[in-house]
């Protein structure tokens, strides 16, 4: 198991170079089920701009048969790694050419940055914008894209890649999935060793909610709820339903702790557009709700030993949010509404 003291994507980035190439109520199954938070809005979110998925048409439409040899794949294309549009990494490069380069007109560097803030809630822009100037010099330097399939038909994908980066955007054609596929977020805002305050973080506030309901628990449910040692980050794969799952069963939970880990959800959520935290939420809801997951607090990557958990992870037959901030923040996120969904990850 890889110390958690460590972090490879510090290491170097890993790059692969291609040759060819409303508001939502939700509530669990049963009456038992805990009800899922109301998603945040944005006060700028019902103006109308072009959905990305719009703009990934267009964007594929601009884009050079030379361009598209680099950047642009077969739904099903596989390397060595497996099933590339479903890869995830905490630090990695899909494509070598850079969005900020010469190998993008202007338009179509414009059209990939509305792609790319449009998959986020606006009031996040500048958090995001934050996160990219503290790990990658800033937005476009870093970064690259791929599109796999075909956009305007049942089947594409954009994603786009970088250091503390995956996401995505698949307009409803990857089946059963939240977020297009497995997404990773993560922030290292002054330093690789972060201090255990987490300084200028902009992800730390929700591990800090996190822990607001770890100090709600009794006794007894703290001693469910803690575990020794934390997972490999990236060991994010579906259980399913007859999964043994880490930590304290939410179905155990007093209402006000209920309460508060709805919070917790909405937390996670927020940063990103309207569409995918309803996607969510729809995965989380077919599979019975927070009713059927849990919530773990792990000891180990604890920065000072001040029993703030660092590490902490909220996980359902097919949903997984492992949230490590040791030595600082990688969050890795995997959703459907299917545990039978594999995951392409490394950790």
């Amino acid at each position: 198991m890889r110390s958690h003291n460590n972090c490879p994507d510090c290491d170097g980035f890993e790059y692969d170079s291609v040759n060819r190439r409303e508001f939502v109520k939700v509530v669990g199954a049963t009456a038992a089920a805990a009800s899922l938070p109301a998603v945040a809005f944005a006060k700028n979110e019902g103006k109308k701009k072009p959905a990305p998925e719009t703009l990934v048409k267009k964007l594929y439409d601009a884009l050079t048969p030379e361009q598209k040899e680099k950047v642009c794949f077969d739904w099903d294309y596989n390397d060595r790694r497996g099933l590339l549009r479903t890869h995830i990494s905490n630090n990695w490069h899909i494509t070598e050419p850079k969005i900020n380069s010469s190998f993008y007109t202007q338009d179509q560097q414009d059209l990939i940055e509305a792609i790319f803030f449009g998959l986020y809630n606006p009031d996040w822009h500048e958090r995001v914008l934050q996160q990219l100037q503290d790990d990658a010099r800033g937005y476009g330097k870093a970064q690259d894209i791929a599109i796999f399939g075909k956009p305007g038909t049942k089947q594409f994908e954009f994603v786009m890649t970088g250091r503390h980066l995956t996401i995505r955007c698949d307009g409803g054609s990857a089946e059963h999935v939240a977020f297009g596929g497995p997404i990773f977020y993560g922030h290292a805002a002054q330093g690789f060793n972060e201090k255990q305050d987490h300084p200028g973080n902009v992800f730390w506030y929700q591990a800090l909610k996190a822990n607001s309901l770890f100090q709600m628990l009794d006794g007894k449910q703290r001693s469910q709820a803690l575990i020794e040692q934390a997972p490999q980050e990236g060991q994010v794969a579906f259980q399913g339903t007859k999964g043994n799952l880490p930590g304290i069963p939410v179905a155990e939970l007093f209402p006000d702790q209920k309460e508060h880990l709805n919070d917790v959800l909405k937390s996670l959520l927020e940063p990103y557009r309207l569409k995918d935290q309803q996607e969510a939420l729809s995965c989380l809801k077919t599979q019975g709700g927070l009713a059927n997951c849990s919530i773990a607090f792990y000891q180990s990557g604890d920065i000072g030993n001040d029993k703030v958990w660092d590490i902490w992870r909220l996980e359902g037959p097919s949903f997984v949010w492992h949230w490590r901030g040791a030595p600082h923040v990688h969050v890795w996120v995997n959703v459907a509404n299917d545990h039978s969904v594999e995951l392409n990850s490394k950790g």
